[in-house]
């Protein structure tokens, strides 16, 4: 066995190890924006202990740097938007944030009709 082989298979042995996060819920803000201090405050520091944060890990992206890795169903003209990404692409989408009520139902629905979530929807 050579050293490239050896090293590639404890590579996929402990890239198997590790959780593959299929869905996640990404959020697209930019710097000044009132809405998104509103979700950063209200909703940021639970999102990760809820069900729906369980089921679909939050990751930050701005508004101006558009990641390599996702893609969007189509522009994004307001923040925060909320996508739900399915293996690299958008599934469903929340534009703005109307508060905490509106959030909450809207994302479970979202996770719900989209994927094998079965959380419960408010």
């Amino acid at each position: 066995m050579t050293l490239r082989s050896v090293l590639l298979s404890v590579a996929l042995l402990f890239g198997s190890l590790l959780p593959a996060w299929a869905v996640e819920l990404v959020i697209v803000e930019q710097k000044g924006c009132y809405t998104c201090r509103l979700w950063n405050e209200e909703i940021a520091p639970i999102y990760p202990k809820t069900e729906a944060g369980q089921f679909a890990p939050l990751r930050r992206e701005d508004l101006r740097k558009a990641p390599d890795d996702l893609r969007y169903a189509r522009a994004i003209n307001y923040t925060p938007t909320f996508l739900l990404i399915d293996e690299g692409r958008e599934v469903a989408r929340l534009e703005g944030y109307p508060g905490e009520d509106f959030f909450w139902w809207h994302i479970e629905k979202m996770l719900a009709d989209n994927t094998a979530f079965e959380g419960s929807t408010r």
